[in-house]
């Protein structure tokens, strides 16, 4: 509960898996030797990967047809041209010409037909459970992108090339390179030409307005009209709280705060408080009813006596249409409409990160939670980086580190190093409730000890997936059509599960897919709607402006954002906290 006259959160949420305060005696010992585990691991569980290893590597000693299948491919490639090989390139470095003369293309050669074989011994073998088999497959998967000649002076055409012109300039430059980075990742130096160029609430997180609400978990942001009029209905963003907000507020020319307000929208933003050891205590349901449901309260009262369009990204969607399923069963729900960015609300074929979640390797996150009270960015961060090592590890290690070429600092990447930490609490249900239950899409999710239901939600949606996100698949963010009988609008765009977001106009070589499946309407499964649906080009952000105008009401005055004390203004003070 929230005591309102000091302002502090009293967090009373008990959970029998999250991370206690006091680790127990008996306890103690495993926590201990999870933590010594995890800094030499990671934080991956040995013993999960041990046990799906051991579960493929039985049952491929059993399958006999596939020993047959991997021994025939083997005899297949020894003669095999680069051709037939190319059939299992996904590391689109080795496509170009310089690939083809000797010995780089028997370099390639070897690699793709050692990446074919493996792709085939680690996949659909009888018998593995799947989780196993994702498991294994994921990490082969990890390995040969590490053997890549794409990552490697000698073997690297290109590499060697630059070398020889430059007469070794770019591994000087590049030795430099990876000094700076070593010296800001372990030795907290500060990157200072990204810090000189971009800065939060100097030329990043501009758009004018002020903090008009603050608690222990998050500052409420208004912003300031910049037309006569606006829209009746309020717009509040909830972002996610594993990232600072302002990737919705970047530099002026692809903010998304912005766009809506110049296009006469009153917006409310959610700035998350980036957690510290003394919360390790807070809960999911903090966030949902301490956090947002203290939001909404706030917004209802600067604007009262109006619904409000709810918007959500990644977690902040899943938070939002917890949210909305719970007020909707209390009979109280303050939205016309929500808009999903990226979020998924059933979690059964949520991807690769479902693989770092088991009850084997939540146990070793709660023990390396339980040590500082929070799951530290780092950790985040490198979880990312696994599941896109091919281009956020290895693609950066040869332009940076072989080609000696800087990768030039922009608001995006600004942002992305701006990392976040979760509370330990927090993480735990989430992770529990979320990726291994899936409780929300399934209705056990509890608040205030009953159920909610996603099907109880009665306002139209707008849904938004990215093509190429590795945190919430396209088809796992469309399962909300088998979840949700209302009116979806379900918008499928090119990019990324950030990228493909900011996508504001004038972006180069942005493209879209949309259509509305009514409250009455025939389901569509993912893949057949990928191939009827057509193909828009440009920026989506219009396409959901004009849907967002169209649920409005009448256009009301420009509401001025004065001033309120004690509150600073925007961009707040919780998204300067490190």
């Amino acid at each position: 509960m929230i005591n309102h006259e000091s302002n502090v959160i009293e967090y009373t949420y008990t959970d029998q898996h999250a991370v206690p305060d006091d680790v127990s005696e008996p306890l103690k010992p495993d926590y201990a030797i999870n933590q010594l585990l995890s800094q030499f691991t990671g934080g991956i569980d040995p013993v999960a990967y041990s046990l799906a290893f051991t579960d493929w590597f039985i049952h491929l000693l059993l399958s006999l047809g596939k020993q047959q299948a991997l021994l025939d491919l083997t005899l297949t490639n020894a003669s095999a041209t680069n051709t037939h090989v190319d059939e299992a390139a996904s590391d689109n470095r080795l496509t170009g010409a310089e690939w083809q003369p000797w010995p780089y293309a028997l370099y390639r050669q070897n690699y793709l037909a050692l990446r074919q074989w493996w792709q085939l011994a680690t996949r659909d073998v009888p018998g593995v459970e799947k989780h196993h088999i994702d498991m294994v497959n994921f990490s082969v998967r990890q390995w040969l992108e590490a053997l890549s000649p794409a990552n490697y002076l000698f073997t690297n055409p290109k590499v060697i090339q630059k070398t020889m012109e430059s007469a070794g300039a770019n591994l000087v430059k590049g030795t430099d390179n990876l000094l700076e980075d070593i010296q800001q990742q372990y030795l907290n130096e500060s990157d200072e030409v990204s810090q000189d160029r971009y800065k939060v609430g100097e030329n990043i997180a501009v758009t004018p307005g002020q903090v008009v609400f603050k608690n222990n978990l998050l500052e409420l942001i208004q912003y300031s009209p910049t037309t006569d009029e606006v829209c009746a209905e309020p717009v509040l963003v909830v972002p996610a709280w594993i990232m600072k907000y302002y990737i919705l507020d970047l530099s002026p020319h692809n903010s998304l705060v912005k766009f809506l307000v110049d296009k006469g929208h009153t917006v409310f933003m959610i700035s998350w408080k980036n957690p510290q050891h003394e919360d390790h205590n807070v809960g999911l349901m903090d966030y949902l009813k301490h956090g947002l449901g203290e939001a909404i309260e706030a917004v209802q009262k600067r604007v009262p006596d109006q619904r409000i369009n709810g918007v959500g990204y990644c977690l902040g969607g899943t938070l939002l249409a917890m949210a909305a399923a719970w007020l909707e069963r209390e009979k109280r729900s303050p939205f016309c409409a929500l808009t999903l960015l990226a979020a998924q609300t059933d979690f059964s074929d949520a991807g690769d990160l479902r693989l770092f979640i088991d009850e084997s390797q939540l146990s070793m996150l709660e023990a390396v939670m339980a040590k500082n009270g929070y799951l530290p960015k780092e950790s985040m961060a490198g979880t990312f980086v696994m599941l896109r090592a091919n281009y956020l590890l290895w693609a950066r290690w040869v332009k940076e580190y072989l080609l000696g070429e800087r990768q030039h600092p922009n608001d995006l990447l600004t942002w992305n190093k701006d990392a976040t930490r979760m509370p330990a609490r927090m993480h735990a249900e989430y992770l529990r409730q979320c990726y291994l239950h899936n409780s929300l899409a399934s209705g056990q999710l509890m608040v205030d000890d009953k159920p909610i239901a996603l099907a109880d939600i009665q306002v139209p949606l707008f849904v938004v997936g990215t093509a190429k996100d590795h945190v919430a698949p396209w088809q796992s963010v469309y399962k909300i059509n088998l979840l949700i009988d209302k009116d979806i609008t379900f918008l499928l765009t090119n990019g990324g599960h950030n990228a493909g977001i900011i996508s504001e106009p004038g972006h180069p070589h942005r493209v879209y897919q949309i259509s509305t499946r009514k409250e009455d309407g025939t389901y569509l499964p993912p893949q057949a709607w990928l191939d009827e649906v057509p193909m828009k080009e440009g920026s989506w952000w219009p396409e959901w402006q004009q849907w967002l105008e169209a649920r409005s009401g009448a256009m009301v005055p420009a509401r001025e954002v004065e001033p309120v004390k004690p509150f600073p203004a925007a961009p707040g003070e919780y998204v300067l906290a490190q």
